[in-house]
């Protein structure tokens, strides 16, 4: 696809900066405080959790998990991961989440800053293989930036998906696929596809519940 290189360059952008993946966590308490959300949802049974990155979110969700499947393109970002989560119950795979495919179903998909990194054209295939991925009753959960956080970012004109550009301590620049997602849009868009769906921003955030569309495993 047209993006593909696009993607390239932010799956490089992630394994350059693994060292700095946890800095925003470290430097923006209402990052701090989304991660206390997680007490909050409907996590349960076996999850599979999708861009794990370094893991802030690992431990947490294993806490209330019967098993957690973290699964990352970066090796470099899985093993920080690996060293922050120390329980038995938790399994890293590395592979790209736009070929990979779960070889079994889960109770709930999870995903924390993913979906803005999803480009536009690829939508309907990514949570065609959430919804593959999840056991019957099953559900996706969700968080990531709303709109209002792209006045944080360096947006860029005419990419084959909408862009930002991002910036490393040694100077090397990247761009990134970055979609600031509409809460009541992507909850029309979701509703389109068959999802029922539930969303709530949370300042310059929106988390999001949704069930799949009705169909054979679900």
């Amino acid at each position: 696809m047209d993006d593909d290189p696009l993607l390239t360059e932010q799956q490089a952008y992630y394994r350059a900066g693994a060292a700095e993946y946890d800095r925003p966590y470290a430097e923006r308490g209402h990052l701090r405080e989304l991660l206390t959300l997680v007490d909050e949802l409907p996590i349960a049974g076996d999850v599979l959790e999708l861009a794990c990155g370094t893991g802030q979110w690992t431990p947490l969700l294993a806490a209330g998990a019967r098993s957690v499947t973290a699964v990352d393109a970066s090796a470099e970002v899985l093993a920080l991961a690996r060293a922050r989560t120390a329980s038995p119950s938790v399994r890293f795979i590395q592979a790209d989440l736009f070929t990979w495919r779960p070889p079994r179903r889960y109770d709930t998909v999870f995903f924390a800053f993913w979906l803005s990194h999803v480009p536009p054209a690829r939508l309907p295939g990514f949570w065609n293989s959430v919804a593959g991925a999840l056991s019957r009753g099953g559900r996706a959960i969700f968080i990531d930036d709303g709109p209002t956080a792209a006045a944080d970012e360096e947006i860029l004109a005419d990419q084959p998906a909408p862009a930002v550009l991002r910036r490393l301590g040694d100077g090397s620049r990247y761009r990134v696929v970055k979609v600031f997602h509409d809460a009541r849009t992507l909850t029309e868009d979701l509703t389109a596809l068959g999802w029922s769906v539930r969303l709530r921003t949370l300042g310059t955030h929106y988390v999001g519940v949704a069930e799949p569309p009705a169909g054979p495993g679900t």
